[in-house]
């Protein structure tokens, strides 16, 4: 059995949000050096604030602020940070809860070890020199010796000059992908521009890509099947807006499309004919590029058109 391909896979996009009042407040006022937090109607203070009492659920609006210093609630090391964190050497990840709130604010903290962290120690805002409107305008915490701020937290209206909106956060996730046994098989034939999928012992069902296990028996699979490489479109989608960092111009279609011998659809793109001459039933067969591991798209095999009792269990 050949090993299992493995690779490494990296997921990575802008996430965009507009901001509520409440937030568009909390995040502006840290732009400014500002912790703002909310006041529930039984008095509590929420720090970072929310929309909605989560005892309640009633809305709440009644900004206040507080103070830039406070106590370690609970706290854990992180011994060897990661691309992006708040920092780049060893810190700890600890929930602070500022004076004047009765929540925890979870941020960095730098110290120079675990031995130098404990539960209640004071700490005070580090702020970035550069602030945008972001969480990450605190930079960090550090170690402050203070005593807790006894005054009451200051009523603030929330009102700021070019006010934050909306945040865009990038999330990327690094891992190691390994698609298993099936799928290899699958990933080298098409290396050979081939389409192999397995057979389910049960139904009979040929999936392609193969899973390893037929998902509706539950019953594992080896048997290998050669499938196409013409097909049929089944269903099809006309796209109209364009992806960024693909070159093809829009509109153009992406459909499902059921290799001949296979027991369910995979999509693919539609070339060499019109978006608006595509349909259902439309004979079709892969248009391989040089040293290409999968089709590049879909082209017309000039075949008549499938009868539509012939897929239309595949759909």
């Amino acid at each position: 059995m050949p090993e299992a391909l493995k690779a490494p896979l990296t997921v990575e996009f802008p996430f965009t949000r507009s901001l509520s009042p409440v937030q568009s407040a909390f995040l502006t006022g840290l732009r400014e050096r500002i912790v703002l937090g909310v006041r529930t109607a039984d008095g509590r203070t929420l720090v970072p604030p929310v929309e909605y009492d989560p005892v309640t659920a009633e809305e709440i609006r009644d900004l206040v602020e507080v103070a830039p210093t406070g106590t370690v609630t609970t706290w854990a090391w992180n011994h060897a940070p990661r691309r992006d964190q708040p920092l780049d050497t060893p810190f700890a990840w600890a929930l602070v809860r500022l004076d004047g709130a009765d929540t925890a604010l979870l941020h960095a903290l730098d110290a120079p070890g675990p031995d130098a962290v404990h539960t209640g120690m004071r700490v005070r805002v580090r702020w970035a020199e550069e602030r945008t409107g972001a969480i990450t305008d605190i930079a960090c915490f550090e170690p402050y010796d203070s005593s807790p701020n006894e005054t009451e937290p200051a009523d603030h209206t929330g009102e700021f000059e070019n006010p934050v909106t909306g945040i865009v956060a990038p999330a990327r996730l690094d891992y190691t992908y390994s698609p298993g046994r099936a799928q290899t098989a699958y990933i080298n034939a098409l290396a050979e521009q081939r389409n192999v999928g397995e057979r389910c012992p049960s139904c009979r069902k040929v999936y392609v890509p193969p899973r390893g296990a037929c998902p509706t028996c539950g019953v594992a699979t080896s048997e290998q099947v050669e499938v196409g490489p013409h097909g049929t479109v089944t269903t099809f989608c006309i796209v109209n807006i364009k992806a960024k960092n693909l070159d093809i111009e829009v509109p153009y279609v992406y459909a499902h499309i059921a290799l001949d011998g296979a027991g369910l659809a995979l999509h693919g793109r539609i070339g060499g004919i019109p978006y608006d001459q595509v349909r259902m039933g439309l004979r079709v067969e892969p248009v391989w590029t040089r040293g290409a591991r999968y089709p590049d798209h879909y082209r017309p095999t000039g075949e008549p058109d499938a009868d539509y009792d012939t897929y239309r269990e595949l759909l």
